[in-house]
């Protein structure tokens, strides 16, 4: 039996048992079972996206200040996104599965370069390796931010989407709890909670979990409101965690009150009529959380090429990212603007910066 039939087999037997406080410890360990074998999967396909020559298009390197990945059904209009967003020339039909390899284009924005990837469409079972969606969600693995791309006319598949992604390892808009797990070789399990558990993990099914994944010995501290889900998560330990947008194209096919009935948070746009493209590439900067930073030497104006870091980027750290001798020599500097108390306040290599703050580096 294949890795995808034994899945199958253990997520017909988790839907045919009775949701309640007795079974609470079995559907654990199933789940568990589950999370181990989908993570042979993500291993398996994320080999294959990053093979070299063998991936049909899906081995993409990273490129500008950041990576974001288009998800969403075939003919959902990533591709007129991607050209009217960067002016990629991106093949465009109305026919599904126009798109069979990954696309890369740049868009400028606020001084910032952000690679965009126009990927295959996402069919149900993608995770399964449907329409060879394994790959394709294991490019999504890698990106710095996912858009979740529906059509009009369907956006109750963005369910779907989180789903399959979440398949591949993928937790969108989360963050991991705090659970440190050390391992011993002897002396059995000590389980403390630092906090009250809501979702029913307690001392019996944390040790059934840890089991199935071979930890017999250890000390546990759980110092979150955790689920059985997010002790798995911290277990197997490929899991990424990336922020999303929805956005829902071809608005111009229908009236504004159309869009009210939608009930989670998305941009509109037309691709096609290029409306509300410049809001979008905004809401794609801001959900990066990129800022805007500038350097000036002894004797010379501010750069007006700014330095695109991420919020709360410390001095030193944008000094290595602008180059390693910098940061190995770097003996203080003095800022000016937001993050200043003062024009040209001497600071040390743990102030974090600000967007629009200017900085001279001292060496040593």
């Amino acid at each position: 039996m294949g890795i995808s039939e034994k899945l199958a087999e253990l997520e017909l037997e988790y839907s045919k048992t009775q949701k309640n406080k007795r079974t609470e410890g079995h559907l654990g360990i199933l789940k568990a079972k589950m999370a181990k074998l989908r993570r042979e999967i993500v291993e398996g396909a994320s080999g294959k996206a990053g093979a070299g020559g063998g991936s049909g298009g899906f081995d993409v390197r990273k490129a500008g200040n950041a990576t974001v990945v288009f998800i969403g059904l075939p003919s959902v209009g990533k591709s007129t996104m991607l050209n009217a967003m960067t002016g990629s020339k991106s093949k465009i039909a109305a026919y599904s599965f126009t798109t069979l390899s990954c696309i890369p284009g740049i868009m400028k924005h606020k001084g910032a370069q952000i690679q965009l990837l126009d990927l295959p469409g996402v069919i149900g079972g993608a995770s399964l390796g449907k329409g060879r969606g394994r790959e394709v969600l294991a490019v999504a693995r890698n990106a710095d931010l996912v858009l979740l791309i529906l059509d009009v006319f369907d956006t109750n598949y963005r369910d779907k989407l989180i789903a399959e992604l979440d398949n591949m390892g993928i937790r969108l808009d989360q963050t991991p709890v705090d659970i440190a797990i050390e391992p011993v070789t002897r002396g059995g399990l000590n389980i403390v909670f630092s906090k009250k558990q809501t979702h029913g993990l307690d001392a019996k099914i944390v040790t059934g979990i840890l089991k199935e994944y071979g930890i017999f010995n250890g000390s546990v501290i759980i110092r979150d409101d955790a689920t059985v889900d997010q002790l798995i998560d911290k277990l197997t330990g490929n899991r990424k965690y990336i922020p999303s947008l929805t956005v829902i194209n071809k608005i111009d096919l229908v009236q504004k009150d159309y869009l009210k009935q939608i009930k989670y948070p998305f941009v509109p746009i037309s691709a096609d009529k290029e409306q509300n493209i410049e809001k979008l590439k905004d809401e794609i900067y801001s959900a990066l959380k990129m800022i805007r930073v500038y350097t000036k030497s002894r004797f010379e104006a501010a750069d007006d090429e700014p330095l695109i870091v991420k919020e709360g980027t410390t001095v030193i750290a944008a000094c290595a990212q602008i180059h390693k001798d910098l940061k190995q020599n770097f003996k203080f500097a003095k800022i000016w603007g937001p993050s200043a108390k003062h024009p040209g306040q001497k600071v040390g290599a743990d102030h974090v910066l600000r967007d629009g703050d200017v900085f001279k580096v001292e060496t040593r």
